[in-house]
């Protein structure tokens, strides 16, 4: 069972996530594609698209299947880290992208990548101590 912060926390992130998605496929498209970085060795629209995918089905799942919480928000983490990358280069590259204008906006960012593993982890039940057996 879940306190009603941490599905509060699910759902929120969930529901962000499932818009970020939708915004990868759609009208902000060239902006995430901008930030793949030129090193990644795949297309930057077949990125953009599959991340897109992605982050719908994570998020749609940490929504609706709260059973399966601690799977989902332990994948969304690992998305999270798995993308990190992605944003140090746009801060060590300069890439505009989202407002992220200037090198202190693009770090700041940076900062908040972590906040989100937890938000995963916490919305999914990572924290919370397990009853004995």
């Amino acid at each position: 069972m879940s306190s009603l912060p941490s599905t509060v926390a699910r759902v929120l992130l969930g529901t962000a996530m499932v818009g970020a998605g939708v915004l990868h496929l759609t009208t902000q498209r060239q902006e995430f594609q901008a930030q793949v970085p030129d090193w990644f060795p795949v297309d930057e629209d077949l990125t953009v698209v599959a991340s897109g995918v992605v982050e719908i089905g994570l998020g749609a799942a940490f929504v609706a299947l709260p059973r399966h919480r601690r799977l989902v928000g332990g994948l969304l983490a690992a998305f999270f880290v798995a993308i990190f990358p992605g944003n140090v280069a746009q801060y060590v590259e300069g890439t505009d992208a989202f407002g992220l204008d200037t090198d202190r906006a693009r770090l700041v960012r940076l900062f908040f990548q972590p906040v989100l593993v937890a938000w995963a982890l916490w919305g999914g039940g990572w924290f919370r101590r397990r009853p004995p057996k």
